[in-house]
Formats: structure tokens, sequence, C-alpha cells
């Protein structure tokens, strides 16, 4: 879908949330979502996780290492109106563009302040490609037949071993999701929960960084220590190639090539000193 192609939120569904003024089309959100006067409008996926999502960042504090837009209710106190939500657009500069040490303090800012949030029972209805292949990387569904991608998998899972970490709520995509603004605390969006360890959502930022953005290797010590690093970075790499091969079956050779090369780093890094370090 292009940005010209996009539908946009009813006029209705701009008076519901008292949002006034051009409609504006925003990169990034998986190309959906819209500005509409200081706000940004978007469709979902799920009524029930909007509307859970909104009430967890409603409830949320700023700190000095992080924010998040405040979620809008509508003039009759829903968050969600048919099948669109609203909330407050903050200015801020997409991608990690080498920040990864900005980016994981703000990630762990974050889940800080969700500690204490309880799982939600909504994660056990998601059937979606990420929430099965996340499920893939911990062990609770098999892995995804797939003539492109079997190999790797099989060789990803290899290396799985285990991870004592609790788990708790996570952001489970903040390499693109986190916006940097001068002299301001970076802001958190585009909330993608799992019920994971910390580790999990810094392995797939880490999974990221070496697939997508020419991050150095140093970033999975820096980042990931020990073996039980190594652990959950092969999950969220077996996490990022099962989504691709539920979502499309077929996974490009380009795609391959990024996941084989990685695959090989973890490989060097579990048979040698740095893999045995840690618990």
């Amino acid at each position: 879908m292009t940005l010209s192609t996009m539908t946009e939120p009813p006029a209705g569904v701009s008076a519901a949330f008292g949002l006034a003024g051009p409609v504006r089309p925003l990169a990034g959100g998986r190309g959906r979502s819209f500005r509409v006067g200081n706000a940004v409008v978007k469709p979902v996926d799920s009524e029930e996780e909007a509307d859970w999502t909104a009430r967890v960042f409603a409830g949320l504090s700023p700190t000095a290492g992080f924010r998040v837009p405040r979620p809008l209710r509508s003039r009759d106190g829903a968050y969600v109106v048919e099948g669109w939500t609203a909330s407050e657009f903050l200015e801020g500069q997409e991608g990690p563009a080498g920040r990864w040490g900005p980016l994981i303090a703000a990630g762990r800012a974050f889940h800080q302040e969700l500690r204490h949030v309880p799982r939600p029972a909504l994660l056990d209805r998601r059937d979606d490609p990420w929430a099965c292949a996340d499920r893939v990387a911990w062990g609770e569904a098999p892995v995804p037949r797939s003539a492109d991608a079997g190999e790797l998998l099989g060789r990803l899972a290899e290396l799985a071993g285990p991870v004592r970490a609790p788990s708790r709520l996570v952001h489970g995509d903040l390499t693109g999701n986190v916006l940097f603004h001068p002299g301001r605390p970076p802001v958190v969006i585009d909330f993608s929960p799992y019920w994971r360890p910390v580790g999990y959502a810094e392995g797939v930022v880490v999974a990221d960084g070496l697939l997508y953005h020419r991050a150095e290797p140093a970033l999975i010590e820096a980042v990931l220590p020990g073996r039980e690093g190594l652990h959950l970075l092969v999950r969220a790499l077996i996490f990022r190639l099962a989504t691709s091969a539920i979502s499309a079956g077929h996974v490009p050779e380009e795609e391959l090539a990024r996941f084989a090369k990685v695959t090989r780093l973890v490989e060097e890094r579990a048979s040698g000193p740095r893999g045995a370090a840690g618990n």
C-alpha cells in the first residue's frame, strides 16, 4: 500500500475525536497513519487490543527516559471509533540512525514503567503472523514449513538454549518505534505487546540492527552479554524470520542472505569464548 492509495479516516471519525484540519498521510506505522491537526489517527487490527493499549498508555507517567503519545478519547469517551484510534502528535526523528544506546535506554525506561502491568488475556487470542512467530521463537508452536527458510530456522532452533530471565510486558518492536527530538526524552510509539523477558525485546532491536541497519557485531556484547544474551538474540532472529515465512510464504533471497550472515555470526559466538562466558 502506497501513501497515495491509503484509505483516509472517515470524516465522522475525526469529528468524534474532536479533530479538525487537513488529513495528511504519515510515513511509518505500516503506512496506515494520518495526521489530523495535532493528532495521529490510524486504523486498528484489533479493537480489544487497541482499547487495552490506550488504557495502558493513559496510565503511564512521562519520565526523563521516555514519553508516549497521549491517547485521545472520543466525545463519547471511547478510545476506538469505527475501527480507528487517535493520539497526540509528538515531533521526533524516526529510525535508530545508529542511536543504539539511547534507543535501548528508552526501552528500558519504558519497560520499567510497565513492570506492574499484568499479563492481558488478549495475548492468548492473537493469531496474526507476529504473534504466531513469537510462539515459534519460544518453542510454543512448531517451526513453520518453509522451502526457503526451513534450513536457517532449523539451525537457529538448535541454538535456542534456555532463558531464565522472567517474563513481563514488553514492546516487541522498538527499533523503528522510538522517535528522537533534541532536548526532549525519546517517544515510544506503536506498542507491540508481548509477555517475554525484557532482554528479548532488546534482542529484537539487536537483530534488526544487524539485519537491516548495518550495526556492528559489538552491539551483541554491549546489549546482550553472555550465553543467555545469545539465546535471546537467537529467539529474536527466529521471530523475525518466522514472521516472514508465515506472512509471505516465500522469503526473498536477499532476506535469506541477511539472516544467513547473522546466523553464522551467532554460531561463531556460541562456539567461541564469548558464547561460553556469562550465564
